[in-house]
């Protein structure tokens, strides 16, 4: 009985220390991770516009909706979100092409749908 409480006494040890040696190594990858940046998701389904934008670092966000003449339809400035959703109903808009275009700390990206 003594040998075995000897062995699992041994091999906690070990396990500990393979999990303590290797926690330095882990907890990098852990922070590359998270330094990840992702770009904005544009969903189109028939005359709507998803837009899903992970912001973990929950800074401002700016997302701007242009016609085909460059004037502004909408805008938002959106701070402090770390998920930021849209849904864009463009059923009832005038024929035209629209552009949304998401402005964070990562970039600018734009999706443009017609309206027939």
């Amino acid at each position: 009985m003594k040998s075995v409480l000897n062995y699992v006494t041994v091999a906690a040890f070990l396990l500990g220390t393979m999990g303590f040696a290797n926690g330095p190594a882990k907890s990098e990858v852990e922070k590359n991770l998270i330094s990840v940046e992702l770009d904005p998701v544009f969903v189109k389904k028939g005359d709507k516009l998803f837009l899903n934008l992970l912001n973990l670092s929950q800074d401002k966000v700016v997302v701007k909706v242009y016609d085909s003449q460059n004037r502004v339809v909408y805008s938002e400035a959106i701070k402090g979100e770390m998920v930021v959703e849209k849904a864009f109903n463009f059923e009832k808009a005038f024929e035209d092409e629209y552009t949304v275009v998401v402005v964070d700390e990562s970039g600018t990206y734009r999706e443009t749908i017609a309206v027939k």
